[in-house]
């Protein structure tokens, strides 16, 4: 019986845990697929506006714009490297938040194996047990049928 008690507890503490990381995992699922989706909004943003300005290029454009088109663009290719660092820090979290979550769900399975094994064995003894009561229980009757015989 006190062997159950530590045991149930350890369970119920790595149940906790996968719990917590199974939350954690889908927190950093969340931002690592909005990271990703800011980074190809912000690129397909400059592929529109590299082609709106190309189509405006042809109509002739005023030194002022182009400076300013120039400044724009690096302006948003700054913006989408910092969006693929973030992005990139997002996936390494999420690798980490997974093998965290495998880890926790390891340990809980351990766990579970470790507590069938007692329960397995609990079962032996009780089973042991019983037979030895129904051989003593036989052992009794047949001493008695036999002593009866024998009056």
């Amino acid at each position: 019986m006190s062997e159950k008690l530590p045991l149930a507890t350890l369970i119920e503490l790595a149940q906790t845990r996968t719990d917590e990381a199974t939350r954690r995992l889908g927190q950093l699922q969340n931002a690592q697929t909005s990271a990703s989706a800011k980074l190809e909004m912000l690129v397909q943003y400059r592929q529109e506006y590299l082609e709106q300005f190309n189509g405006q290029m042809q109509g002739g454009l005023a030194a002022s714009q182009v400076r300013n088109f120039q400044n724009f663009i690096c302006t948003l290719d700054g913006a989408i490297e910092q969006q693929r660092a973030l992005t990139l820090q997002a996936d390494t979290r999420l690798g980490q938040g997974r093998t965290d979550w495998q880890s926790s769900k390891r340990r809980l399975s351990s766990f579970g194996t470790l507590a069938d094994r007692v329960r397995q064995f609990e079962l032996g003894v009780a089973n042991k047990k019983e037979q030895r009561e129904s051989d003593e229980r036989s052992a009794r009757q047949f001493f008695l049928r036999s002593t009866a015989l024998t009056d």
